[in-house]
C-alpha cells in the first residue's frame, strides 16, 4: 500500500468553487475558468501515489500548484473535491482533534523562510514541536541535541536564530521537524532562499539523513537539478494539472508533452541516466562479441558520468553488476551514444 494516496484532487479558489467545480470537470483550463468566473483553479484533477520511505518531488513553474498540493497533505487547505489517504485512512474524514494529533505526530513541514522563532535559541525551536506533543523540558533537550548533532549544529544550540546564517537557519528548520519522529517531512521550497553553495550543502544533508532515516518526503520546488538529484520519483504539474509523473530517468528520456521537454531539454543526461537505464539485458546481448579484458565492471546503479571517461580513454564495454555481483547487462558506445545524444555526445 501507499504511504500518500491522491484522488481526483481539485482546489478552486473564490467565492463559489463547488458552482465552478463542473465546468473545470468538464475540461476547462486554468485561463478559461479565471476569464469567465474570477475563479482561480489551483488543482485540476491531481491523483498520486506515493510510497512508504521515498522522496517525491513536485516541480512547476510558478503558479503551476505545487505548493497547493503539499499544503492539501496536512489540511492547511482543504480540497474542493477528492481525497487524501494516508496510510489508508482518508484524512479529509478527521475530526478536528483528530487532525491535531495526526499533525503532531505524523508529519512535519519545513519552510521556504525557515519559520523559526527569533526570541527561541536553537535548541528551544528544535523542540517545540515536541513542547507541542506534551514533552517534559528534559527529554526536549535530550531529542533536540540529537538532532542538533545529527545537522552538525553542535556549539550552537543556545544561539538565535539572528545569530545564525541562512543555512544554518534551514538546518534548525530541517531538525525541528525531524525531532519529532514524523512518518512523512514536508518540505516547501525548503533550500529555494539559499545560495547555490549552501543550497547544494543542504541537499546533501538531506541525502545523508535520508539514506539513515527512510522517512517519506515530498519536496516542492521549481528547479529541475535539484528535482533529479533528491527525488526517487518527480511530479511535474503545469497549470493545476499534473502533467507527468515518473522516475527521473523517466522523465528525461521520455517527456510526456512540450512543456515537460522544456523542462528537460537542458539537462546534462549524464548526471542523471544510470546504468542499469541504458544497458543491454544480459540475455539480450551477445557477449561473445567482447574479450573480457576489455570489460569494465560497473554498479547498476552508477550514473554515466562515473563511467564515461573511462568508456572515451579505453573504448571498452561496460558490465552491469548488481550488489551480488551477478551480470545484469552490457552498455556498449552505441548505447552511450544514443542515450546522450542530445548532450551532443559523438563517441564514435
Amino acid at each position: 500500500m501507499s504511504k500518500i494516496e491522491i484522488k481526483n484532487v481539485y482546489k478552486i479558489f473564490g467565492n463559489s468553487p463547488a458552482e465552478v467545480l463542473p465546468m473545470v470537470k468538464s475540461g476547462a483550463n486554468k485561463e478559461e475558468v479565471l476569464e469567465k468566473t474570477g475563479h482561480t483553479v489551483g488543482l485540476d484533477n491531481v491523483s498520486l501515489s506515493i510510497e512508504e520511505g521515498e522522496t517525491f518531488v513536485c516541480m512547476g513553474l510558478s503558479g503551476s500548484g505545487k505548493s497547493t498540493l503539499i499544503r492539501h497533505l496536512n489540511r492547511l487547505i482543504d480540497p474542493t473535491d477528492g481525497d487524501i489517504i494516508v496510510d489508508g485512512s482518508n484524512i479529509m474524514e478527521l475530526d478536528e482533534q483528530q487532525l491535531i494529533d495526526f499533525r503532531k505526530h505524523e508529519l512535519s513541514m519545513v519552510f521556504q523562510r525557515f519559520g523559526l522563532f527569533p526570541h527561541k535559541t536553537v535548541i528551544e525551536n528544535i523542540g517545540y514541536g515536541l513542547e507541542i506533543q506534551g514533552k517534559e523540558l528534559e527529554e526536549r533537550k535530550k531529542l533536540a541535541m540529537i538532532q542538533i548533532e545529527s545537522v552538525g549544529l553542535q556549539g550552537f544550540e543556545n544561539q538565535y536564530p539572528s545569530q545564525l546564517s541562512g543555512g544554518m537557519q534551514q538546518r534548525v528548520g530541517l531538525a525541528r521537524a525531524l525531532a519529532t519522529n514524523p512518518q512523512i517531512l514536508l518540505m516547501d521550497e525548503a533550500f529555494s532562499a539559499l545560495d547555490p553553495l549552501i543550497r547544494s550543502d543542504m541537499q546533501n544533508q538531506l541525502i545523508e539523513l535520508q539514506a539513515k532515516l527512510k522517512k517519506t518526503i515530498v519536496f516542492i520546488t521549481h528547479d529541475l537539478d535539484e528535482s533529479l538529484r533528491l527525488g526517487d520519483h518527480i511530479g511535474i504539474l503545469n497549470g493545476g494539472r499534473l502533467v507527468q509523473a515518473g522516475t527521473p530517468e523517466e522523465i528525461i528520456m521520455s517527456p510526456a508533452d512540450d512543456y515537460v521537454e522544456a523542462f528537460v531539454k537542458d539537462v546534462n543526461r549524464a548526471k542523471v541516466l544510470r546504468a542499469k537505464t541504458v544497458m543491454i539485458k544480459a540475455n539480450e546481448f551477445n557477449s561473445n562479441d567482447i574479450k573480457l579484458a576489455d570489460v569494465y565492471k560497473v554498479d547498476e546503479g552508477s550514473y554515466i558520468e562515473q563511467f564515461l571517461p573511462k568508456v572515451l580513454a579505453d573504448r571498452c564495454t561496460v558490465m552491469v553488476v548488481d550488489k551480488m555481483g551477478d551480470t545484469k547487462g552490457y552498455i556498449t558506445e552505441k548505447e552511450l551514444a544514443i542515450s546522450l545524444s542530445k548532450d551532443g555526445y559523438n563517441l564514435k
